[in-house]
């Protein structure tokens, strides 16, 4: 149960939860309610005509600086890309992907230290703060919003399999940046010994060699080569086993590891 699940049931507020709004019998009885709005946040559908013509204001809390990300992992893409700034845009729904005309929208800088997980949990703060400074005046036409600029759209379709996968041959910031752009969800992962092996977190350090290639290894750390650079893996999950610090790995499952190996093939 989610928090706000449990938050709307402890106050006695009906929920609902329909796979698909717009095949449901759900969709009657929202209309029935007679409700002035709808605010969503990461709902992941699009709502229906009917129901949004029948408010008189429907908007949404996204977690970009629109035009730049529409879509469902803006988070991850952010720091993917390797971006210095995130935020959160309030705007308008429209009957187009996150195309709505914006009525706010608010920044904050990427550290370093932040994987989708603590960005997610910023801009969360940062879209309730900003929901509640900006839906007031909106109402009251305080605020005119603005058309998004065609000409600087970008997308962020959610993450595919694909998109998972390690690419040594790229710098080490790229990987660095491309594995906490998937950590704690869905988590990047290369192949060792033939299998799936998940790596959670890295830091950049200087040396080189081959792409995807053990360069140093100790009971306590390994570092892999990349296209330019190298990371140091830090906490990693072989298949079958649990995710673990790299110094557990090290003295048991990649025990017979040696430098010269090589991550991906």
């Amino acid at each position: 149960m989610t928090p706000v699940k449990e938050l709307a049931l402890k106050a006695g507020i009906p929920v609902y939860q329909p796979e698909k709004l717009s095949k449901s019998p759900v969709l009657e009885q929202l209309l029935q309610l007679g409700a002035d709005g709808i605010v969503t946040a990461a709902f992941g559908q699009f709502l229906p005509s009917r129901l949004l013509e029948a408010m008189d204001f429907a908007v949404n809390v996204h977690a970009s600086l629109l035009p730049k990300y529409r879509g469902g992992a803006p988070i991850h893409y952010a720091l993917m890309n390797g971006d210095k700034e995130a935020g959160v845009t309030i705007m308008e729904m429209v009957k187009e992907m996150d195309a709505g005309d914006m009525i706010s929208k608010r920044s904050i800088p990427i550290e370093d230290t932040d994987n989708v997980g603590t960005l997610f949990a910023k801009l969360a703060l940062v879209g309730r703060d900003l929901l509640l400074d900006s839906l007031p005046a909106y109402l009251a036409g305080e605020i005119k919003p603005e058309a998004q600029d065609v000409r600087y759209v970008s997308f962020s379709p959610n993450i595919s399999s694909e998109e998972e996968r390690i690419d040594w041959t790229k710098s080490a910031r790229d990987v660095f940046n491309h594995i906490r752009g998937l950590n704690p969800w869905p988590i990047a992962h290369t192949l060792f010994d033939g299998q799936r092996f998940k790596i959670y977190d890295v830091q950049e350090v200087e040396a080189s060699g081959p792409a995807g290639t053990i360069l140093s290894i100790s009971k306590k750390e390994l570092v892999v080569a990349t296209g330019e650079g190298a990371v140091r893996l830090l906490t990693v999950q072989p298949a079958g086993k649990p995710k673990m610090a790299i110094a557990d790995f090290l003295n048991g499952t990649g025990r017979n590891l040696v430098v010269g190996d090589t991550f991906g093939n």
